[in-house]
């Protein structure tokens, strides 16, 4: 249980690091008394992204043999690299302009699966194929907490531009080394590189 919870911890933030500097830019923008609707919008967001990502693990587990399943762990390990080289591409304004819609949770969840999809499907597929049920539980329930977490200190460090500055500055080599690192695992937790070598 406890790798399991560590297994969720660790994903989560690797996909949501540089996405603490959007939900800043979120909260700096949206009025007070709309603050809450930015975790709802979060929340429909980040369940979209996990939905999708549940489903196409399910399908990959119909791949008779876990070895094979594991090569999905380079996944995350080239997107790691992506990120090392050529770094990422997120616009603070775009996100700004694209809430001043009326509707705070659909403008959230749609920033949320625009910014966040392709790395957190990328990631979540691999490791989602690669574990029991019982632990996909627990990792969905750590997600929840972690996402929890995430729009609270969001929230708050909005209100510190030195931490926003650090994040903007090191956030990118942090992610990118932890996507390596979920790759690998998901690498040798399958077998994969025992197979080879």
């Amino acid at each position: 249980m406890l790798t399991s919870i560590l297994t969720g911890v660790t994903a989560y933030i690797s996909t949501s690091l540089d996405y603490l500097i959007i939900l800043m830019v979120i909260f700096g923008t949206v009025k007070p008394h709309q603050r809450h609707l930015v975790y709802w919008g979060d929340l429909l967001g980040t369940s979209i992204l996990v939905a999708a990502s549940l489903f196409m693990a399910f399908v990959l587990k119909l791949v008779p043999a876990e070895w094979v399943l594991g090569l999905i762990g380079l996944i995350p390990i080239y997107m790691g690299l992506k990120l090392l080289i050529k770094g990422e591409d997120d616009d603070d304004d775009a996100i700004a302009s694209r809430l001043k819609q009326a509707n705070v949770v659909l403008s959230v969840a749609m920033i949320t699966v625009a910014t966040c999809g392709a790395d957190n499907i990328g990631v979540y597929v691999p490791l989602f194929a690669a574990q029991t049920w019982s632990s996909i539980v627990i990792i969905l329930v750590t997600f929840f907490v972690m996402l929890s977490l995430f729009c609270f200190i969001g929230a708050q460090l909005g209100r510190l531009p030195v931490i926003a500055t650090g994040l903007e500055r090191w956030g990118r080599w942090i992610t990118s080394v932890v996507y390596i690192g979920i790759g690998c695992f998901i690498l040798i937790e399958s077998g994969t590189i025992t197979h080879f070598f």
